[in-house]
């Protein structure tokens, strides 16, 4: 890991024409790496993860790793746009895959798909997101990693797909602190939630 390395996620990745983020009630995009309706018919749980290092990627996440492990009828895929030598450097960091399927998106066209394209200056650096990364690292623990590829700017998101590849829940985040709630997501998923 490099001074280079750090300071190069900080540099705006390229422009992707996005598609609109999926509509609760719509058709799942499906991509080469991602299919829907999924095979097996299990619903699915994914997130679109910030760069590896990020604190907030880390927390969404174990997050999804817990409930994959204690949920075993839902399908949870995580996706990062950075590179396969630093992602799979990050998971062993932070303890392994688990049960969540890890899909590796540098050229981030999968996240263009869902509609998750490069976020602002105030999304990333808000008074609200640092004073996050603060408490996180306090409360819980989760500080900064070093970040060996990837885009500080890239948007992350979560969603929550049925058994027919339908969206159920789940969105953008409005910014970079942004954590998931499986919990609700998968509520919603078993019908114990409205979406």
């Amino acid at each position: 890991m490099s001074l280079r390395q750090e300071l190069s996620s900080w540099a705006f990745p390229p422009s992707l024409s996005t598609a609109p983020i999926p509509m609760i009630g719509s058709q799942a995009p499906s991509t080469p790496q991602l299919s829907f309706p999924p095979a097996p018919g299990k619903p699915v749980l994914i997130a679109f993860l910030r760069h590896c290092g990020c604190p907030f990627a880390e927390k969404t996440f174990l997050s999804l790793r817990s409930i994959a492990s204690s949920h075993p009828s839902i399908t949870c895929i995580a996706i990062s746009h950075s590179d396969r030598p630093s992602t799979d450097h990050w998971l062993a960091a932070i303890g392994g895959a688990g049960d969540v399927r890890v899909i590796v998106d540098p050229e981030r066209e999968t996240y263009a798909q869902w509609g998750l394209g490069v976020s602002s200056l105030w999304h990333v650096l808000s008074p609200w997101s640092m004073w996050s990364v603060v408490r996180l690292g306090r409360e819980e623990g989760i500080w900064n990693r070093p970040t060996e590829s990837g885009s500080r700017w890239q948007e992350s998101g979560a969603f929550a797909v049925d058994g027919e590849g339908v969206v159920r829940w789940g969105g953008s985040a409005e910014r970079a602190d942004w954590i998931p709630d499986f919990e609700e997501g998968l509520r919603v998923l078993e019908g114990k939630e409205e979406s």
